[in-house]
């Protein structure tokens, strides 16, 4: 420990005995009845990047590999998972706790918009009481037996992820990004601040990549040429993956038809994860 320690870990990028110690006693036990084995988190530096799209096809690719995958909307003003999955009926609550709402694949989801009266309701709260509203959706949610949890992570870096990464055992992190330069910088603070929560990112997936015409096979960079490959060298990050634009897959997320979606630019990652 530094000898000018203000035992504010949250504001230190230190790893020191003091900080391990603290990160040890924030992390909150899940409900009784839940059994997660791993915990992955979907970032993003920024909205509008598909950090929601990205976490959709993860949870159902992982599915179709016969696992156990639910997801955790930790995006409380701006929730799109459930329209992704078509879900709409509420979550129902018992003298238990608070059970997560199935897909139509089976994949167990909770999301604020599944507690609210209409789902266009706005979310107008302060940052602790959505910071600890996702913690509740760890702690008093009934995930069952669930290999693999992912939780849909606001854009940025602060109250929400500082939350879950302290508060559940994040075993990794995805970053979701797109070509534009000024977002390859958004995407260093985000993976430094991994680095600072001492959890390993395991991927960047770059979004909107390219556009493929359907007429000619072209290739199209639309929004310029991508250099996220020198900033997954410069972190050491191995598993880069890009998604095209893909206007049959816009149109699937819209219906709440993400199930039965295809993303074979992504099957190294899940290739990663289920080794």
């Amino acid at each position: 420990m530094s000898a000018e320690c203000n035992h504010d870990c949250a504001s230190c990028s230190l790893h020191c005995d003091q900080r391990e110690q603290e990160q040890r006693d924030l992390r909150a036990k899940p409900h009784e009845l839940s059994r997660v084995k791993k915990v992955i988190a979907v970032i993003s530096g920024k909205g509008g990047v598909g950090k929601s799209l990205v976490t959709s096809l993860m949870a159902v690719k992982i599915s179709r590999e016969g696992f156990t995958a639910a997801i955790l909307d930790a995006d409380l003003t701006g929730p799109s998972i459930p329209q992704a999955f078509g879900v709409r009926r509420k979550a129902e609550m018992s003298d238990l706790g608070l059970y997560p709402v199935k897909s139509a694949g089976g994949i167990p989801i909770m999301s604020i918009n599944l507690l609210l009266d209409q789902a266009t309701d706005p979310v107008v709260w302060r940052g602790p009481l959505v910071a600890a509203t996702v913690k509740q959706f760890w702690t008093n949610v009934i995930w069952g037996d669930v290999d693999f949890l992912f939780v849909d992570m606001p854009p940025g870096t602060g109250d929400v992820p500082l939350t879950v990464f302290q508060s559940l055992p994040v075993d990794g992190v995805i970053v979701v990004t797109s070509p534009q330069e000024l977002v390859e910088m958004i995407v260093e603070k985000a993976v430094r601040m991994a680095e600072m929560m001492r959890i390993p990112v395991l991927a960047v997936v770059e979004n909107m990549s390219y556009f493929r015409c359907p007429d000619c096979g072209g290739v199209h960079r639309i929004f310029g040429e991508s250099r996220i490959q020198e900033t997954a060298a410069k972190y050491g990050i191995k598993t880069l993956c890009r998604l095209p634009i893909d206007p049959e897959l816009a149109r699937a997320v819209d219906a709440g038809r993400i199930e039965q979606a295809e993303a074979p630019d992504l099957d190294p990652l899940v290739a990663l994860l289920i080794k």
